[in-house]
């Protein structure tokens, strides 16, 4: 089994491909009928949960044979991460992948999983809320309430440190309009058939 675009992926921490990638290897090898006791499982789960595909990563959590999930702890500690996310425990999210002692293939593919998902719940709140107070975002993000502060405020949020409540920064709404020319071309005609 030829796991080197995997490594590929991972070094070059092109996180992002690794989902596709690792289901296309993984038909491959299933259709050879090779053995698959060196496949990279907790990556391979890890990808889909980057990629926000809970549905994808439940039906892999769930193709497994109950041995190999009960033979890799590390495959169980993504899986937690995993049951976070479907249940929508903010918190529990973080908990999970920093409540345990990652190996050197997915440290660093953990640590861009949680920016990721930071980012992506901020800008869920950013959508949500007009105030919201910093417990709850310290919550949600996953941080303490001063290192919350600190995120929102750097993202254009103001503070008001009376109430501890956070003023939330709404991106402006951008609306661009791309001119056809056809298009042009034939409004121009209709209105001067229009006139005349």
């Amino acid at each position: 089994m030829d796991l080197t675009a995997v490594q590929a992926a991972l070094s070059d921490k092109s996180y992002s491909a690794l989902a596709p990638l690792c289901d296309d290897l993984l038909l491959q090898v299933a259709s050879k009928g090779a053995a698959t006791d060196e496949w990279p499982y907790a990556v391979h789960l890890l990808a889909h949960l980057y990629l926000n595909d809970l549905n994808s990563a439940r039906f892999f959590w769930k193709s497994l044979p109950q041995e190999v999930k009960d033979a890799r702890p590390e495959l169980a500690a993504v899986w937690r991460i995993g049951q976070c996310l479907w249940n929508r425990d903010y918190a529990g999210v973080y908990t999970a992948a920093q409540g345990f002692e990652w190996g050197p293939d997915l440290s660093d593919f953990i640590t861009a999983f949680l920016e990721s998902y930071r980012k992506r719940i901020f800008q869920l709140l950013t959508s949500a809320y007009s105030t919201i107070i910093v417990a709850d975002v310290a919550h949600f993000m996953g941080m303490s309430e001063e290192d919350a502060t600190n995120y929102a405020v750097q993202n254009g949020w103001s503070l008001d440190a009376a109430t501890k409540m956070l003023t939330v920064k709404k991106p402006k709404a951008q609306t661009n309009q791309k001119l056809d020319a056809s298009k042009l071309q034939r409004l121009t005609e209709c209105v001067f058939h229009l006139e005349h």
